[in-house]
């Protein structure tokens, strides 16, 4: 199971600061926490594992974090922290800097260097994701990242916002995804983090050919990903939109083994495949579906639907489990 939720509700109120220092001790980093609300810390922790690299999102209320020299000795699993903040204010210092974030902000920490950390969450919301990933899988030195510690990076806009548009969509699609898709999601997810990096320190010079190839792939990912619903969503949009060239587009799809057009159709039909196995979607008629995901012609959408997995999308839709199992195509992510 890819996805683990957890709450300090389940136990009383007296032990529930306790409880959630147990839990983000395993989860995350073992630390010195302290709370004005200890007495009934109401918390909750989802993680979405994706091997090596971790999502989380994260609910509580006052929360001081201390990270020491000693705990470092006795625990570090070398990794870099990637806070995503939601709401509330939030205060960070490390490497020397000392800095404040606000909502839609996002800032790196290295669990090899002594920080300390305030926040003053939002109550009933989450209060920030965490990308955890170690130090090794980002292909930048740790002499270049040492400079973008506890600097804010804004989530609002560019990149950033691209990169916490890809984090929030992870969370809230968290209980969809399989096994099969760890690749996936952790490729784009690590690729999009280079990319933001590199940006914020004007180093994307830094990047290796490949890793820039991966980091201009993920950003178009990205961007196809927010944008399957528009009819207008062409292979000459997303060129431009890159400010590369049509040519330079396919040439980059070619690689995998596909063509923009195709891609962007097959992307299309896997959204509508999963819409129309969602037994909560079933009162959804087949148009809207197809319509949601930039098919704006039911009789073409129903031909391209039958081409790709060899039933027509009424009939997909009425299927049990037991008979997609048989089929060889699956019927759900």
């Amino acid at each position: 199971m890819l996805v683990t939720d957890f709450s300090t509700e389940v136990v009383a109120a007296p032990e529930r600061f306790a409880l959630f220092e147990e839990v983000a001790a395993g989860s995350h980093l073992r630390n010195r926490l302290r709370s004005d609300d200890r007495e009934d810390f109401r918390a909750r922790v989802r993680v979405l594992d994706l091997g090596e690299l971790q999502v989380s999102a994260l609910s509580f209320p006052h929360l001081e974090i201390t990270r020491t020299a000693k705990t470092i000795r006795q625990s570090d699993p070398e990794v870099y922290m990637v806070n995503y903040i939601f709401g509330g204010g939030a205060g960070f210092a490390q490497a020397g800097k000392d800095t404040t974030l606000r909502a839609g902000d996002l800032m790196v920490l290295d669990s090899s260097r002594p920080f300390d950390a305030h926040r003053h969450a939002v109550r009933e919301s989450w209060s920030q994701l965490t990308v955890q990933l170690p130090h090794t899988l980002l292909p930048l030195p740790e002499k270049t990242m040492r400079g973008l510690l506890a600097v804010p990076i804004s989530g609002r806009g560019g990149m950033g916002g691209v990169f916490a548009r890809w984090l929030a969509d992870l969370d809230a699609r968290a209980e969809e995804f399989t096994p099969a898709d760890i690749p996936t999601l952790a490729s784009v997810t690590l690729d999009l983090l280079t990319a933001v990096v590199a940006r914020c320190l004007e180093a994307e010079e830094a990047l290796n050919p490949e890793a820039r190839r991966s980091a201009l792939r993920a950003r178009i990912n990205a961007y196809v990903e927010q944008r399957l619903g528009d009819p207008a969503l062409t292979p000459r949009t997303i060129a431009d939109a890159h400010h590369i060239s049509l040519r330079h587009l396919q040439q980059l799809l070619a690689e995998d083994g596909t063509s923009p057009a195709a891609w962007i159709r097959h992307r299309r039909l896997e959204r509508c495949r999963h819409d129309l196995a969602d037994p909560r979607l079933s009162a959804r008629p087949v148009q809207a579906v197809a319509e949601r995901w930039g098919f704006v012609n039911l009789a073409h959408f129903s031909r391209l639907f039958r081409d790709a997995y060899g039933i027509p999308p009424r009939d997909y839709r009425t299927l049990s489990p037991k008979t997609c199992a048989n089929r060889q195509q699956p019927c759900a992510d």
